[in-house]
């Protein structure tokens, strides 16, 4: 299962993959840069996401162990629970409904269900 990554340690780990494999005072620098985060703060962070198996600091060089699309993939599986009691049909419809879909937008979600559909068989 996909560790929780919570909306700062998301910012970081948006640089992580941008940038790694990263020294870890490669990415406080960047992490001052970008978040305006004292060195501290990111190596407290570096510790706290290495215990969960989000990362991995190894001689002093940082990777992720969780990609992007993992991490998104369970935050939106929590949201549709959370909001939607699980019903994806439910939050594409709120969604849907807050936004204009382009011809292309829509195009490309039915080509995610037909992919769906395809591999059921």
């Amino acid at each position: 299962m996909t560790p929780k990554v919570f909306e700062s340690e998301y910012r970081f780990c948006e640089i992580l993959w941008e940038k790694e494999p990263v020294s870890s005072s490669e990415l406080a620098k960047l992490c001052y840069e970008r978040l305006e985060w004292k060195k501290s703060t990111t190596y407290t962070v570096i510790k706290r996401l290495t215990e969960r198996g989000v990362i991995r600091s190894e001689n002093a060089i940082v990777t992720s162990l969780v990609s992007r699309q993992e991490i998104q993939a369970r935050e939106s599986a929590e949201v549709v629970e959370k909001n939607f009691s699980g019903s994806l049909p439910a939050f594409i419809a709120a969604f849907a409904s807050q936004k204009n879909l382009s011809k292309e937008e829509i195009e490309e979600i039915q080509s995610l269900i037909d992919q769906y559909k395809a591999q059921d068989r």
